[in-house]
């Protein structure tokens, strides 16, 4: 069974990549790094696997297509 996905703050994101926060909404823009989700009316948050992701493979990171949900 597949753990639920975490979600993670700013705080969490700008610590586990070494990023600033302007250069984090600047590739969020650019589309390199993945976009927060809402997660209350003044809240955001990442997803967990998404920044894993990112991290792994912060060259070739690439939004999830529709098509990518389909193996799960």
């Amino acid at each position: 069974m597949r753990q639920p996905d975490r979600i993670i703050r700013l705080k969490t994101v700008l610590a586990w990549t070494g990023l600033s926060r302007s250069t984090i909404y600047r590739k969020i823009a650019e589309g390199t790094f993945p976009a927060q989700i809402r997660i209350s009316v003044n809240g955001t948050g990442w997803k967990e696997s998404d920044v894993n992701r990112w991290i792994a493979n912060p060259v070739g990171w690439r939004p999830r297509s529709e098509s990518d949900f389909d193996d799960f």
